[in-house]
């Protein structure tokens, strides 16, 4: 396994500015957090491309639109969520210019039964944007999203039985734990499906630390998501405020990739 750091690390930063700095201490893979509609046009893709080296992998695209997406996709009206369908797409024409796999989904923040649609619902609409962007080559997954109906184990394991293959997910630890769950049965319910992996730490006071700072039992979540047959990376995604400079970050980098490179 190898471990990068996403540029959501450094918001409000300009996100060039992130890339630069990043590919500037080698990290063999970044997740870009796009900002705004004109990053993820066929241009920009082009200036993200110059200034990262060819060692560089762009593992993944986070959406700028993400806390939009219970009105933009999930929401009773549904010729939006058919027009939002083609706006969707060009995230994933975008994470294929850039060389990314994946693009995150947050999903709806209402439950089934307190206004918002069906499970059901849910699940379908996802498939029809999944296969949409698929089209486009990158793979949509669905991220455990602390006060959205994905932080919940029990949803996740409903989504797996519903759609079986046609799912993949965005393991984050720190929302597990926020969410009041723990990251070990969130982990276990996502199975062999996880796809992507936002890494991070925490302990009794704080929910969001950079790796290495608090007590999560790393060994033991990386080996469970192997024995799950996880073969991807794992980036880490902290808020600017759990850090005080780039060096923080970078030796947490570092420490991963040292003592855990190799599980």
């Amino acid at each position: 396994m190898k471990f990068g750091i996403s540029t959501a690390c450094f918001y409000p930063e300009d996100l060039l500015k992130s890339i630069e700095r990043l590919t500037a201490e080698n990290v063999c893979c970044m997740e870009i957090f796009v900002n705004t509609i004109g990053e993820v046009t066929k241009e920009f893709a082009k200036e993200v491309n110059s200034v990262t080296s060819s060692g560089i992998k762009i593992t993944s695209v986070h959406p700028f639109t993400s806390g939009y997406e219970h009105i933009l996709l999930f929401s009773d009206y549904y010729r939006r969520f058919e027009e939002s369908i083609d706006f969707y797409k060009r995230y994933s024409e975008f994470a294929c210019r850039v060389g990314a796999d994946i693009v995150v989904l947050h999903g709806d923040k209402r439950f089934e039964g307190s206004g918002g649609i069906s499970d059901f619902e849910y699940f379908e609409r996802y498939y029809k944007l999944r296969e949409a962007m698929k089209r486009e080559g990158a793979v949509l997954a669905q991220e455990n999203v602390n006060l959205f109906r994905s932080q919940s184990p029990e949803f996740i394991e409903k989504m797996i039985k519903y759609l079986g293959n046609d799912v993949d997910f965005v393991f984050d630890i720190k929302q597990a734990v926020r969410s009041k769950n723990n990251p070990f049965d969130v982990c276990r319910a996502m199975g062999n499906r996880i796809a992507h992996m936002h890494i991070n730490d925490n302990d009794g006071y704080n929910d969001c630390l950079l790796p290495g700072k608090g007590t999560m039992d790393y060994e033991k979540i990386l080996g469970m998501m192997r024995s799950q047959g996880y073969g991807g990376n794992a980036v880490i995604e902290v808020y600017r405020r759990n850090f005080s400079d780039m060096e923080d970050i970078v030796q947490s980098y570092r420490m991963l990739n040292r003592n855990f490179g190799n599980l």
